[in-house]
Protein backbone atom coordinates (compact mmCIF):
# COMPACT_ATOMS: atom_id res chain seq x y z
CA UNK A 1 0.00 0.00 0.00
CA UNK A 2 0.92 3.39 -0.62
CA UNK A 3 0.26 6.60 1.23
CA UNK A 4 1.15 10.01 0.30
CA UNK A 5 2.13 12.91 3.00
CA UNK A 6 1.79 16.45 1.90
CA UNK A 7 3.39 19.53 3.98
CA UNK A 8 1.94 22.82 2.86
CA UNK A 9 3.32 26.65 2.98
CA UNK A 10 6.28 27.28 5.59
CA UNK A 11 5.94 23.76 7.40
CA UNK A 12 10.03 23.56 6.34
CA UNK A 13 10.51 25.75 9.23
CA UNK A 14 9.10 23.47 11.90
CA UNK A 15 11.39 23.31 15.07
CA UNK A 16 12.59 26.90 14.22
CA UNK A 17 8.82 29.20 13.20
CA UNK A 18 6.88 29.80 16.37
CA UNK A 19 8.41 26.90 18.46
CA UNK A 20 5.86 28.29 21.33
CA UNK A 21 2.89 27.07 19.14
CA UNK A 22 4.32 24.12 16.92
CA UNK A 23 6.89 23.04 19.19
CA UNK A 24 10.84 22.30 18.24
CA UNK A 25 10.16 18.95 16.38
CA UNK A 26 11.74 19.50 12.70
CA UNK A 27 9.96 18.55 9.36
CA UNK A 28 12.86 16.14 9.24
CA UNK A 29 12.26 14.85 12.50
CA UNK A 30 8.10 13.91 11.71
CA UNK A 31 9.02 12.51 8.42
CA UNK A 32 11.42 10.23 10.21
CA UNK A 33 9.06 9.52 12.52
CA UNK A 34 6.36 8.57 9.76
CA UNK A 35 8.96 6.44 7.88
CA UNK A 36 9.87 4.24 10.64
CA UNK A 37 5.71 3.83 11.38
CA UNK A 38 5.06 3.44 7.37
CA UNK A 39 8.12 0.38 8.08
CA UNK A 40 6.22 -1.34 10.73
CA UNK A 41 2.58 -1.16 9.50
CA UNK A 42 4.23 -2.38 5.99
CA UNK A 43 3.06 0.67 3.65
CA UNK A 44 4.85 2.93 1.52
CA UNK A 45 5.49 6.86 1.84
CA UNK A 46 5.63 9.49 -1.11
CA UNK A 47 6.28 12.88 0.61
CA UNK A 48 6.43 16.39 -0.49
CA UNK A 49 6.75 19.96 0.93
CA UNK A 50 6.05 22.85 -1.04
CA UNK A 51 5.41 26.33 -0.49
CA UNK A 52 3.18 26.05 -3.61
CA UNK A 53 0.09 25.05 -3.88
CA UNK A 54 0.30 23.91 -7.45
CA UNK A 55 3.18 21.63 -6.65
CA UNK A 56 1.10 19.79 -4.17
CA UNK A 57 -2.29 19.68 -6.27
CA UNK A 58 0.36 18.10 -9.20
CA UNK A 59 1.78 15.76 -5.86
CA UNK A 60 -1.99 14.52 -5.84
CA UNK A 61 -2.74 14.03 -9.73
CA UNK A 62 0.20 12.22 -10.12
CA UNK A 63 -0.42 9.47 -7.68
CA UNK A 64 -4.15 9.74 -8.31
CA UNK A 65 -4.00 5.55 -9.31
CA UNK A 66 -1.26 4.58 -7.42
CA UNK A 67 -2.21 5.99 -3.52
CA UNK A 68 -4.22 4.17 -1.18
CA UNK A 69 -4.21 7.30 1.09
CA UNK A 70 -3.06 10.47 2.13
CA UNK A 71 -2.16 13.04 4.75
CA UNK A 72 -2.51 16.36 3.53
CA UNK A 73 -1.17 19.30 6.23
CA UNK A 74 -2.56 22.42 4.52
CA UNK A 75 -0.87 24.72 6.32
CA UNK A 76 -1.68 28.56 5.12
CA UNK A 77 -3.75 26.86 2.31
CA UNK A 78 -6.21 25.81 5.05
CA UNK A 79 -8.09 28.85 5.01
CA UNK A 80 -8.13 29.70 0.95
CA UNK A 81 -7.23 26.61 -0.87
CA UNK A 82 -9.04 26.06 -3.40
CA UNK A 83 -7.75 24.17 -6.24
CA UNK A 84 -6.07 21.90 -3.37
CA UNK A 85 -10.11 21.48 -1.83
CA UNK A 86 -10.74 20.43 -5.24
CA UNK A 87 -7.35 18.40 -5.96
CA UNK A 88 -8.60 16.37 -2.40
CA UNK A 89 -12.52 15.70 -3.86
CA UNK A 90 -11.30 14.08 -6.59
CA UNK A 91 -9.17 11.63 -5.31
CA UNK A 92 -10.84 7.77 -4.85
CA UNK A 93 -9.12 7.05 -1.41
CA UNK A 94 -9.19 8.41 1.88
CA UNK A 95 -7.47 11.75 2.95
CA UNK A 96 -6.99 12.89 6.37
CA UNK A 97 -6.14 16.47 7.29
CA UNK A 98 -3.65 16.95 10.10
CA UNK A 99 -2.52 20.22 12.04
CA UNK A 100 0.42 20.55 14.58
CA UNK A 101 -1.86 22.61 16.36
CA UNK A 102 -5.80 23.41 17.15
CA UNK A 103 -6.57 25.26 14.72
CA UNK A 104 -10.16 26.00 16.79
CA UNK A 105 -8.10 27.48 19.53
CA UNK A 106 -5.78 29.89 17.60
CA UNK A 107 -6.82 33.30 15.76
CA UNK A 108 -10.17 34.00 14.53
CA UNK A 109 -9.42 33.79 10.89
CA UNK A 110 -7.99 30.96 11.16
CA UNK A 111 -10.68 28.65 12.63
CA UNK A 112 -12.43 27.48 9.33
CA UNK A 113 -10.80 25.18 6.96
CA UNK A 114 -12.00 25.07 3.71
CA UNK A 115 -9.81 21.58 3.11
CA UNK A 116 -12.02 20.21 6.29
CA UNK A 117 -15.27 19.27 4.12
CA UNK A 118 -13.53 17.61 1.20
CA UNK A 119 -11.48 14.93 3.76
CA UNK A 120 -12.42 11.94 5.53
CA UNK A 121 -11.73 13.31 8.88
CA UNK A 122 -9.12 15.88 10.88
CA UNK A 123 -6.91 15.24 13.50
CA UNK A 124 -5.46 18.29 15.10
CA UNK A 125 -3.73 19.75 17.98
CA UNK A 126 -1.39 16.51 19.03
CA UNK A 127 1.90 18.39 17.44
CA UNK A 128 3.55 15.16 14.95
CA UNK A 129 1.17 12.81 16.80
CA UNK A 130 -1.59 14.05 14.52
CA UNK A 131 0.81 12.82 11.73
CA UNK A 132 1.53 10.00 13.19
CA UNK A 133 -2.23 9.09 13.95
CA UNK A 134 -3.53 9.89 10.63
CA UNK A 135 -1.00 7.28 9.16
CA UNK A 136 -2.16 4.83 11.67
CA UNK A 137 -5.67 5.83 10.40
CA UNK A 138 -5.02 5.44 6.96
CA UNK A 139 -3.69 2.47 7.51
CA UNK A 140 -7.11 0.97 9.28
CA UNK A 141 -9.24 2.64 6.47
CA UNK A 142 -7.31 0.45 3.56
CA UNK A 143 -7.25 -2.33 5.44
CA UNK A 144 -10.88 -2.20 6.07
CA UNK A 145 -11.08 -1.93 2.12
CA UNK A 146 -10.25 -4.63 1.51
Amino acid sequence: MKFLVLHGPNLNLFGRREPHIYGHTTLAEIDARLADLARELGVQLETIQSNHEGALVDFLHRYIDEAQGALVNPAGLTQHGVPLHDAIKAMPFPVIEVHMSNIAAREAWRVHSIISPAVKATIQGLGPHSYLMGLRALAALAGEKG
